[in-house]
């Protein structure tokens, strides 16, 4: 078994790790190593391509489809939106000119009703939410970004945290950290790490009760040519209480293919029970009863069930309403891990627990923490 010396080591290569590994290599420091369990960063940011295949979200691409989280909004989340624009990427308005189709329940014919704009404004990003995790995985050294590493146990010595890693074949390397950012959900964290000695009782039972958001849900899209149902006048929205999607978008890529995207509405329990392609095929039905048989044939579609995802969801989650929680304390006040451990994945956020902004927000809190706690010792954050 290996040893490695780092000075911060990051444990998840979502937006919050990205955004955390990237800030932290502007202010100079270059003794940093992010880990992430996937195959590829982006964690609950996933695209798909005009064929509904995964792709690696790290490859930026414009013809891409978001089945995690879709939106943001600028006029709320400032901070976001500044990073949106320090990395170059273009926004685009959330298509709902048009109106919007309802189905009040199950054997009732939908309606056609008026449409209306969100306020504040719903915004994307050409090339999906995965253009965020492109643009900053092509900033970040290669060195500093291993993927297909598993981080098993964190153990509290003398004058720094021992890192057991796992790689996909099961070697383990060990690493000394002098502090490491948790870039993961906290109940995550609270249920797959091992803590030697262990986390303090309450901060681990607050860990391990935030849910996390988009566990239980299950999303699909479908990718069609052109987007037809503008042709009548429609926006391409819906509302159903018949399902098995309860909520539809458009989420088209000027440019590029057109999508309607959907959340199921249908428990994590009762999805385990149905296929994959079983679940496709009610949402394409779904879809058809919404918007006419072209939406029937669509060129590719996809459905990812994140209850199903065992990086992203916990027994816990499976019956969870999917809310979003209030932030639990982001590191302990005392005992072997303060100053050492620090939580920074989306949902220690206080302003946006969950959302891409959480994301952003936890891991620039993070950041000013350690250099908090490097005042407080006399240690420079780029030595």
């Amino acid at each position: 078994m290996t040893m490695q010396h780092i000075r911060i080591a990051i444990i998840g290569g979502g937006l919050a790790g990205l955004v955390a590994a990237w800030r932290l290599q502007q202010q100079g420091m270059r003794d940093v190593v992010l880990f992430e369990a996937r195959a590829t960063v982006g964690g609950r940011i996933l695209s798909v391509d005009a064929h509904g295949s995964a792709v690696d979200t790290a490859l930026p691409a414009l013809d891409r489809f978001d089945l995690g989280p879709s939106w943001f909004w600028p006029a709320m989340q400032p901070r976001l939106d500044q990073l949106v624009t320090e990395l170059g990427l273009e926004r685009l308005a959330q298509f709902e000119d048009g109106d919007l189709m309802v189905e009040r329940a199950a054997r009732q014919p939908p309606q056609r009703m008026r449409g209306y704009a969100s306020d504040p404004p719903s915004m994307r990003l050409a090339g999906g939410t995965g253009a965020l995790v492109a643009a900053l995985r092509t900033r970040l050294d290669d060195a500093v970004v291993q993927v297909g590493q598993t981080v098993r146990q964190l153990r509290r010595e003398a004058d720094h945290v021992e890192l057991t890693v796992d790689d996909t074949a099961g070697i383990a390397t060990v690493w000394r950290a002098e502090q490491v950012l948790l870039a993961l959900p906290p109940r995550l964290v609270a249920t797959r790490v091992q803590f030697d000695p262990p986390l303090p009782p309450e901060l681990a039972r607050r860990w391990q009760g935030t849910p996390t958001w988009m566990a239980p849900h299950a999303k699909y899209v479908a990718i069609y040519d052109t987007p037809f149902w503008r042709e009548r006048g429609l926006s391409g929205g819906a509302r159903s209480g018949a399902g098995p999607m309860g909520e539809i978008h458009d989420i088209s890529m000027p440019g590029g293919h057109a999508a309607l995207f959907g959340f199921l509405g249908v428990p994590a329990q009762v999805r385990h029970q149905v296929s994959n392609e079983a679940l496709r095929m009610h949402c394409r039905a779904q879809l058809v009863r919404l918007f006419g048989e072209r939406a029937g044939a669509p060129v590719g579609d996809a459905l990812k069930d994140w209850a199903n995802d065992p990086l992203t969801a916990t027994d816990e989650d499976q019956d969870a309403a999917g809310h979003h929680a209030a932030a639990p304390p982001s590191s302990a006040d005392n005992g072997a891990w303060q100053a050492r451990l620090i939580g920074i994945g989306s949902e220690w956020s206080p302003q946006f627990p969950g959302y891409l902004a959480g994301a952003v927000d936890a891991a620039e809190r993070g950041l000013r923490q350690i250099r908090r706690d490097n005042d407080r010792s006399g240690k420079d954050v780029a030595s």
